[in-house]
């Protein structure tokens, strides 16, 4: 009863390997009696008909072609050898017309670069491939996807292109089965910060005949890993600082006032009531408060000018306007003796003043304005211009009224200068009442301290002193950037905005908070704004190198000594000017010590590359993460 189940067993069996091998020799034309394998069995069987293979499961026996003539195996063979002969003449017969494509490796793919770099916040890759021959069936087709795999599972894929064996009818490249050929492909992954531990792989998806049958291809491993050296540029920013709106506090600073004598037509006395009017009066009344409060106020000196109206003899003029100068240096100089005050009186005098002239009259709504105004311009000989414009009789009465007067006159101006508060003075003020300084004043003694802390204090006083001004509120948002509290400076910077928004401190600042968040194109519009600020080269030195472009952030950088220029150098291969850099950064801090790290390790320097990572990470233990993963330290000891 066994034996009689092992039997059906093995009819079952022989019967499915003989369906087997005659599709599988069908689909290559050689079903039924003709020859396809040679067998190394015991009774040298050499050829297959698939006729005499179903008939096995009544007889077991098979039935084999030698030439021209069938034989049948006798009884005595044992059924092992038979299932083993048939096994192999099976594969054999599959994989002589299999439609697998089989593996590719690593060697049939060249990356560049490799391993992979960050670059403007993308990952950008060129990938050239192989198809070796006798690979690409003609009648498959491939599709090819770059993927790169980081993370829990994430993956992000490239640009896919298709490739076609050469009986596909389609528009894709097509590969020669004998030849194989090459390809190129490009892809580009915008850059997370789990890409630095990561994977390229090239995935296939390939599918054979009319029917599609799908072709497993297994995936190939072909890079490993991102240098995302250029992301630092988000870590430099806070110790390369934002910017500070600037007060415009001076000590001593220059003033001028100036007073007016007017004269009567051909004359050169000084009239008493003259000098009693309100402009000579603030004259005399400055001298007397520049002696009274020395301290505070210091007489330069006194400039006299004079003039006569240009109607009327050149030469007479010229006399007049002489005398006019000279009562006017006289009576300056005794009002500077009266009030106890020494100082220089310089005297000078213009015989006719066509320049004061065209400027009243460009000014006034005289009749025949233009007329007399295009006259002045036609013609620059004195007596000329005066006929042409007494010619006009109803005009020159209005010039003669109320013009002309106005220009017979002796200008009195005082250069002085106002003194203002000592750096001691101001500091003692802010100490005992922070209110009764100016807001200059404010903004000014936060930079005579050199702890953030303190100047962040008298800028937040200043705030409360002066709400309306913006300056204090972005500049306290500036140290608020430089702590690394980027919420706290976009507090401060929106209500320096609300203020000011067209402030150019303001707009370069949100543009470097926007580069913070990886922003670019935000902080682009806004540093736009910001083009006026005294640190623009800094801050367009920052937005270039998040951009990518590291020669002309280098460029835009140079002579500024900060973490963010040493960064743009090492990225643009400029080692020496790198070293430099570092060496010069005043306030030196873990982002130094790391940049210095990575520049060594570029130059082989492994031990020095060592030390300094080490030290960066001891004042910030939080970089330790992205060391663990950085492929530029990947041969530095940690």
């Amino acid at each position: 009863m066994l034996f009689r189940e092992i039997d059906l067993s093995l009819h079952n069996i022989y019967a499915a390997i003989a369906q087997l091998v005659e599709r599988n020799l069908a689909k290559v034309e050689v079903a039924g009696p003709s020859p396809v394998c040679r067998s190394k069995d015991a009774a040298m069987v050499e050829l297959v008909d698939t006729r005499d293979l179903k008939s096995l499961g009544q007889k077991w026996l098979c039935g084999f072609e030698s030439r021209s003539r069938h034989y049948h195996l006798k009884p005595f063979i044992m059924k092992k050898n038979l299932i083993l002969f048939f096994s192999a003449a099976s594969v054999l017969a599959l994989t002589s017309c299999s439609s697998k494509l089989g593996e590719l490796s690593a060697d049939n793919f060249t990356v560049t670069p490799n391993p992979l770099e960050s670059k403007g916040g993308q990952v950008a890759v060129t990938i050239n491939g192989t198809f070796p021959e006798k690979y690409l069936k003609k009648k498959a087709v491939v599709t090819v996807v770059p993927e790169l795999r980081y993370g829990n599972g994430q993956a992000a894929q490239g640009q896919a292109a298709t490739f076609q064996g050469e009986k596909v009818e389609g528009n894709d490249q097509t590969i020669s089965y004998k030849m194989g050929g090459n390809y190129t492909m490009k892809a580009n992954y915008k850059y997370v910060p789990e890409m630095q531990k990561s994977d390229l792989y090239m995935t296939f998806d390939a599918y054979y005949g009319k029917k599609k049958k799908k072709i497993e291809v297994p995936a190939v491993k072909v890079a490993e890993g991102v240098i995302a050296t250029s992301e630092l540029y988000k870590n430099t920013l806070a110790g390369s600082g934002a910017c500070i709106a600037p007060d415009t506090f001076q000590r001593v600073r220059a003033q001028r006032q100036e007073s007016q004598i007017k004269f009567l037509i051909n004359q050169a006395n000084l009239r008493k009531s003259e000098l009693k009017n309100n402009s000579v009066q603030e004259f005399v009344k400055l001298l007397k408060d520049i002696n009274d409060n020395q301290e505070t106020l210091n007489l330069k000196n006194v400039e006299v000018l004079a003039y006569a109206s240009p109607d009327g003899g050149v030469e007479f003029n010229d006399k007049l306007a002489s005398k006019r100068q000279d009562v006017s240096v006289d009576y300056a100089e005794k009002q500077l003796k009266g009030a106890e005050l020494q100082g220089d009186v310089t005297g000078k005098y213009t015989a006719q003043d066509w320049d004061g002239f065209q400027k009243l009259v460009a000014a006034s709504n005289i009749q025949d304005k233009d007329v007399i105004l295009r006259v002045l311009s036609m013609y620059q000989d004195p007596e000329e211009r005066e006929q042409q414009i007494r010619n006009m009789s109803a005009g020159f009465r209005e010039l003669a009224d109320g013009i002309l007067p106005e220009l017979r006159r002796s200008r009195l101006i005082i250069n002085y200068e106002t003194i203002g508060r000592s750096d001691d003075q101001i500091k003692a003020q802010y100490n005992s009442d922070a209110t009764q300084l100016s807001v200059d004043e404010l903004l000014y003694a936060a930079t005579l301290e050199d702890n953030l802390d303190a100047k962040e204090a008298i800028y937040k006083k200043t705030t409360e002193v002066y709400p309306n001004d913006y300056r204090a509120y972005n500049n306290v948002a500036a140290i608020e950037f430089a702590k690394g509290n980027d919420a706290e400076a976009k507090n401060y910077l929106s209500k320096a905005q609300s203020i000011n928004g067209s402030a150019a401190e303001v707009n370069a600042n949100l543009g470097l908070l926007a580069l913070k968040e990886g922003n670019v194109s935000e902080a682009e519009n806004y540093i736009a704004k910001g083009n006026t600020v005294a640190d623009y080269n800094k801050v367009l030195g920052s937005l270039n190198l998040a951009k990518g472009d590291y020669a002309t952030a280098e460029q835009n950088l140079s002579g500024i000594n900060c973490n963010t220029t040493a960064l743009a150098q090492i990225l643009n291969k400029n080692y020496a000017g790198a070293a430099t850099t570092l060496n010069n950064v005043e306030n030196k801090d873990a982002m130094t010590d790391y940049l210095q790290a990575i520049l060594n390790a570029r130059q082989g320097n492994n031990d020095a590359a060592s030390s300094y990572l080490k030290s960066a990470l001891q004042k910030d233990p939080s970089l330790s993460t992205y060391a663990n993963n950085d492929l530029e330290l990947s041969k530095v000891s940690k």
